[in-house]
């Protein structure tokens, strides 16, 4: 899950919560902020904490992130507010890309590799918008597993054909048709630091203080990871 930064707000106030959306794309781009689908239409204003239980967040900017409709739904009204708000991990206030971990055939899962605490909450961040679900258990109409999968497959295949034809020109050319799955993408070429570079800035919104030098991730200043 991309690590995101939204900046401040950029309005001085609006009056539905739609009106954000053209904000929230600039800063963010078209991608789900939970699944890194790319969408040019679609995309939804989502609500961190529910606009039906937190009435008064319903146009505030640091409760507002960008949603696909299956992690939109899939997270529906559960009821995010400030006691349970940090039982989960989230891409605007944390590192997610440390916290969890992508793999061929499209799964995703916690990082084992951190504490036992911020392993729980990357579980949580993931079942509540679903990227846990993979056939069988998963509807037709949610194709998210199955766009991890093959974008997966098709990483690799890129990378096979650069490593044939190492050049300037196919280096660009592949950061050309990156449009979605930041963390496939650089999971895959977690071991080419040009390319995560590349990648990194690629993607608008990207929160690059959540990577050192070398694209590696970092624990992000004032997260939970």
């Amino acid at each position: 899950m991309r690590p995101v930064k939204k900046g401040r707000k950029p309005y001085i106030s609006i009056k539905d919560y739609d009106e954000a959306l053209p904000f929230l794309i600039d800063r963010l781009g078209e991608l789900c902020s939970y699944c890194e689908m790319h969408l040019d239409s679609g995309l939804a204003v989502e609500h961190v904490q529910p606009k039906s239980l937190q009435k008064s967040k319903r146009c505030q900017w640091s409760n507002l992130l960008l949603a696909c409709v299956h992690c939109n739904s899939t997270k529906g009204e559960t009821d995010i507010n400030s006691k349970n708000i940090k039982n989960y991990l989230w891409p605007h206030k944390d590192n997610t890309f440390f916290a969890l971990k992508y793999s061929k055939g499209g799964c995703v899962c916690e990082n084992h590799a951190l504490s036992p605490s911020i392993q729980t909450k990357a579980k949580n961040i993931i079942k509540l918008v679903g990227l846990d679900k993979v056939p069988p258990n998963v509807s037709k109409k949610d194709r998210r597993w199955h766009n991890r999968r093959e974008t997966w497959d098709k990483a690799e295949r890129v990378k096979q054909r650069l490593a044939k034809n190492d050049t300037e020109e196919q280096r660009e050319n592949i950061v050309d048709m990156v449009e979605s799955y930041f963390s496939i993408w650089m999971t895959v070429f977690a071991n080419d630091v040009d390319m995560k570079r590349r990648i990194i800035n690629k993607f608008i919104g990207t929160a690059k203080n959540c990577f050192d030098k070398n694209g590696n991730p970092v624990p992000r200043k004032g997260g939970q990871i």
